[in-house]
């Protein structure tokens, strides 16, 4: 659908003679904002919209056609996710059941996606594999994005896996850490109930757009644009934050439940 979309609005740019610099100055929006839209890799707020339905005297036509957030299936999200994390400057994760997918090994990559239902062929889950681990290619990059992962004690207590391919994991966090690439903390037991307790949580910022957040639970995924569900969402993200162990702690906990898992193998 944002192909789609993104072909109308080029369509109605270049019937107003305009350039997408042009554009975006009429719409107080950036450049590569309009490219992003127009190539189908973003969908516009319902603000941005109306900004370009005035800057184009389309009256509410790109409103209007908007795509709608039931329109769209949890795989059309994760695919703008997917986009939007190669354009982030900082990533916030919160993980629920599975360690984050940028920060997740190949073999736990396999097991994570191999229990699949309905069940996936070979075939199907090695390209997903592949996808995965090309997302966590953003980390190649020493200083961008920042990113900070808070854990929920409960991925650390419920394989999804062998101890071996556990241990891997934790230990692939672990370095990560002590590297500095990443913060990364857990959110322990003790805590109870927490602001973040029902879905997984990704929060995006980027240079030249308004941040974005990314909720996910059961078969529901949906992505937030709105400025107020944003920002509610970031502050529930840093109250959860608050109630965390520090890094260190985190650290030291992920290195002797790797231990454990290895023992236990």
């Amino acid at each position: 659908m944002g192909t789609i979309y993104g072909d109308w609005l080029k369509e109605q740019r270049e019937a107003a003679g305009l350039t997408q610099q042009q554009l975006a100055d009429r719409a107080i929006m950036t450049r590569s904002h309009i490219a992003h839209i127009e190539a189908g890799r973003r969908v516009p707020s319902k603000e941005d919209a109306r900004r370009l339905d005035m800057a184009l005297n389309t009256g509410n036509v790109l409103s209007s056609f908007l795509p709608q957030d039931e329109d769209v299936s949890i795989a059309e999200y994760f695919e703008r996710v997917r986009v939007l994390e190669q354009q982030a400057v900082a990533i916030h994760e919160f993980a629920l059941a599975y360690f984050p997918g940028i920060l997740q090994t190949k073999r736990y990559a396999r097991a994570v996606l191999g229990a699949a239902f309905p069940p996936v062929s070979e075939e199907e889950c090695d390209r997903r594999v592949v996808t995965r681990l090309e997302r966590a290619k953003i980390l190649e990059d020493p200083v961008s994005p920042v990113v900070w992962a808070l854990l929920d004690e409960t991925l650390l207590r419920r394989p999804v896996a062998g101890g071996d391919v556990m241990a891997e994991q934790f230990m692939h966090v672990v370095r990560l850490g002590e590297a500095g690439r990443i913060r990364v903390h857990v959110l322990p037991f003790a805590v109870g109930h927490h602001p973040l307790a029902h879905s997984m949580l990704k929060l995006m910022w980027f240079e030249d757009q308004p941040p974005l957040a990314y909720t996910e639970g059961g078969y529901m995924g949906r992505l937030h644009d709105s400025p107020s569900m944003v920002r509610q969402l970031q502050h529930r993200y840093a109250l959860a934050l608050s109630q965390a162990m520090p890094l260190e702690d985190s650290l030291a906990l992920l290195r002797a439940t790797a231990k454990e898992y290895g023992r236990h193998d």
